[in-house]
C-alpha cells in the first residue's frame, strides 16, 4: 500500500496532537496542583493597605489561639504531612532537615541537641508558647528574621490550631491549653 504525501503529514499531525492531548491528560491526572500560599512576584502595597493587611494577620494569629479548645487533632495530623518531610514528631526519634518536634510546646527555642538552629533563633531566647508557635507556624521569616526554616509559613488559622493541638499531643505530659 502507497500513502501519499498529504496522508502521511494528516497522520503526522493527528499523532502528534494525540500525543499531546495524551501527555496532557496523563499530567493532570498525575499531579494535584495546591494555590500558592505566598504569591511568586511580591507587589509593593500602600502604607495603608499594608496596615490594614498587618492587622488582618495579627486576628488571624489571635483566632488560632481562641479556636485551640475545639481544634480537631487528627485534622492537624494532615497538617502536619507538610511539616513531616523536615521534622520527626516522635520520642526520641532523629532529627531531620529540622529538629524533632516531640514535646516542643513549653521547650526552649533552639533547646534541643539539632545544631541546625539560626543565630536568630538561638538569640531570641524564651520557651515555646502556644503564641510563639502559632506566630512562627504562621509565617517563620516574620516571628524569627533570618530562620534557617524556609516554609512559607500556614494562614488558615483553623489548621494552625488544629497542628497545636496536634503538637501538644506529642509529649508525656502534654502543657495545658492557653
Amino acid at each position: 500500500m502507497h500513502f501519499s504525501f498529504w496522508e502521511k503529514l494528516g497522520f503526522g499531525v493527528l499523532t502528534a496532537a494525540w500525543v499531546a492531548f495524551g501527555s496532557n491528560f496523563v499530567g493532570n491526572a498525575l499531579i494535584h496542583a495546591e494555590p500558592l500560599e505566598k504569591a511568586a512576584y511580591q507587589v509593593a502595597l500602600p502604607d495603608a493597605a499594608t496596615t490594614e493587611s498587618a492587622s488582618t494577620e495579627g486576628n488571624s494569629a489571635e483566632n488560632a489561639l481562641v479556636m485551640l479548645a475545639s481544634a480537631d487533632p487528627e485534622q492537624g495530623e494532615k497538617v502536619f504531612k507538610k511539616c513531616k518531610a523536615c521534622h520527626s514528631a516522635e520520642e526520641g526519634a532523629k532529627h531531620k532537615i529540622g529538629p524533632n518536634l516531640w514535646d516542643v510546646v513549653g521547650r526552649a527555642k533552639a533547646g534541643t541537641d539539632w545544631d541546625g538552629y539560626s543565630a536568630a533563633l538561638k538569640a531570641k531566647g524564651g520557651d515555646w508558647t502556644y503564641a510563639d508557635l502559632d506566630q512562627f507556624i504562621a509565617k517563620p521569616k516574620d516571628f524569627v528574621p533570618k530562620t534557617k526554616m524556609s516554609f512559607a509559613g500556614i494562614k488558615d488559622a483553623a489548621d494552625r490550631a488544629a497542628l497545636l493541638v496536634m503538637m501538644r499531643s506529642l509529649s508525656a505530659a502534654p502543657k495545658p491549653l492557653p
